[in-house]
Formats: structure tokens, C-alpha cells, sequence
């Protein structure tokens, strides 16, 4: 009975930890932009401030005062340029603008082709995403096998186990897939 309820603790874990994952890559799909200005979409933005790579929403108020407008104000003046100079170099695809206390970004609409490259984006972070699910799967299926090489769960268990969590693999990929789904067509739609 014992090797139940390792096993279960097993399975409950690495539910959890795909429930994270899952959560992990929804919060990426929000920092890529739809055509609407959202502080989010500069959430994956870090600057190197004073050799330090710190994130963005660390150094500054970012707010989106209008529709099509977000701006940055940082804390330290003196880190204008370095701000400036990450949202550049970053895969935002927005061009700063600042007057020496404040960073403006104009949203502008999106052509048919930076939203071809926004939904190319967003694959990649589902991908990331999938493979941190089945990271875990892995992870659980080595920590089934310890189980089953010291003597604390049978071949039956550790099968029923590993028929369980592929369930439970395939279902949040599923969810992944439904998210990233409604992602591209949020992005596709004009």
C-alpha cells in the first residue's frame, strides 16, 4: 500500500509542477503584443544596468496611458539610455523615443507580415513550453524507476504510473496547444 501513495505523491507532483509550466508560457504569450499597448508586452525586456541584467518593470514605471502609447519612466534618469537601448535590441519590435525623462513607444498597427513573425514567436514559447511539461514527465518517470529498482513498487504499479502521467502529459499539452491556438488567432485577427 505504500508504493500507492509514493507512487500518487508521484503523479500529484508532476501535476503540479505541468499546472506551472502551463501558467509559465500563458504569462509569456501575454508579453507578445496583439496590436493594443499593454505594459506586459515589455515584461521579457531586460537592461543592463550598471553590468547587472535587471528587468525592465525593476528599473521603471511602464504605463499605457492611450491605446497605441506606452511609456517608461525610469527611476534613475541616468538609465534612459540603457532602456532605450534594450527595447531595441529586444524582440519587441518597437522603436523608443525619449526626452530625457521619459521613454514613449507608439504601438502601431500590425502588418500581415511582423503578425506572421508574432505567431512565429509564440510557437517558440509553446515549444518551450511543451518541452518543460515533458521535462517533468521525464523527471517523474526516472523517479518511477528508482522506485521500482529498490523494491518499492512493482512492475504493475510502475506501469499503471506511467500510463497515468502520459495522461496527464498529454492533457496539459493539450491545454498548451488551446492557448496557443487562441494566441495566434488573437494575433491573426485585424
Amino acid at each position: 500500500m505504500a508504493a500507492d501513495s509514493l507512487i500518487d505523491e508521484l503523479l500529484a507532483d508532476a501535476g503540479d509542477r505541468m499546472v506551472k509550466s502551463l501558467e509559465s508560457a500563458q504569462h509569456e504569450f501575454s508579453t507578445v503584443r496583439t496590436g493594443r499597448a499593454s505594459p506586459s508586452l515589455l515584461d521579457r525586456v531586460v537592461v543592463d544596468y550598471y553590468g547587472a541584467m535587471t528587468p525592465l518593470n525593476q528599473l521603471a514605471t511602464i504605463s499605457a496611458p492611450e491605446a497605441r502609447l506606452i511609456t517608461v519612466q525610469p527611476y534613475d534618469k541616468s538609465s534612459i539610455k540603457a532602456v532605450e537601448k534594450a527595447i531595441n535590441e529586444s524582440d519587441v519590435g518597437l522603436n523608443p523615443s525619449n526626452d530625457g525623462n521619459l521613454v514613449r513607444l507608439a504601438v502601431p498597427e500590425l502588418t500581415e507580415e511582423r503578425r506572421r513573425e508574432l505567431v512565429k514567436v509564440v510557437r517558440n514559447l509553446a515549444e518551450e513550453g511543451r518541452i518543460a511539461i515533458r521535462n517533468v514527465r521525464r523527471d517523474t518517470m526516472h523517479q518511477l524507476r528508482e522506485l521500482k529498482a529498490e523494491g518499492e513498487a512493482s512492475s504493475d504499479d510502475e506501469h499503471r504510473a506511467e500510463v497515468e502521467l502520459q495522461k496527464l502529459t498529454d492533457g496539459r499539452i493539450g491545454d498548451l496547444d488551446h492557448v496557443l491556438k487562441a494566441k495566434e488567432e488573437e494575433i491573426l485577427s485585424v
